[in-house]
């Protein structure tokens, strides 16, 4: 492995130039589903473990099906659920786009991407090894600049969702602030905003089997 980056460290290899949104549609997808752009710069995404994937998905689930019951119920606009798709939070002065472990937001052409930051409801990341910092602290403080109303942060220990922590955007300051803090328990508990989304705890242990 240090072979193989004392071979690739070299100059010619550095990113030639900021990637653009326009650079960015370019690009083959198969390269964007492997990095983010944080102002301009490819970072790399690193393939989450299995827990974390069915965490996102589970969660996306729930959010789902609240979103088909609250368009039922209220007549406030159409709503979508995805999971590991592109957002952009901003295009100057030099593009941020993130792709959130699952996301909440108004319905959009499919062939809209990167979807628009100002479209989005909710964001959900999901904490694995090593992200803990950038789920916490880096993409905080982007989603918050970004103007996304509401962020939750999943927690997983021993396979299974643990904690989950819902923050809302203080609009004032361009920063969240703390809303609820789910611990795990047995039944369901239920989140009251953007949407009501119920979530059965029960669904969310033996993740990976």
């Amino acid at each position: 492995m240090v072979s193989e980056l004392l071979d690739w460290a070299r100059k010619e290899n550095l990113q030639p130039a900021p990637i653009t949104v326009e650079i960015w549609k370019t690009l083959p997808e198969d390269f964007c589903r492997l990095v983010e752009v944080v102002n301009g710069e490819a970072v790399r995404a690193e393939s989450p473990f299995r827990p974390h994937q069915k965490a996102a998905r589970r969660i996306a689930d729930f959010i789902e099906t609240a979103a088909d019951a609250h368009m039922s119920r209220y007549n406030d606009g159409c709503l979508d659920v995805d999971t590991d798709f592109d957002v952009l939070l901003w295009e100057l002065p030099r593009a941020t786009i993130r792709r959130p472990d699952a996301a909440l937001f108004a319905c959009a052409p499919p062939d809209l991407r990167p979807l628009p930051a100002s479209m989005v409801k909710l964001v959900v990341e999901v904490v694995s090894p090593g992200t803990e910092r950038v789920d916490t602290a880096d993409k905080m403080a982007e989603y918050a600049l970004a103007g996304i109303p509401w962020y939750w942060i999943v927690h997983l220990a021993d396979n299974e969702v643990a904690v989950i922590e819902t923050f809302v955007l203080d609009h004032l300051l361009n920063q969240y602030r703390p809303h609820r803090t789910l611990e795990h328990t047995d039944g369901v508990a239920e989140i009251d905003l953007p949407i009501a989304v119920k979530l059965d705890w029960s669904r969310l242990i033996g993740l990976a089997r």
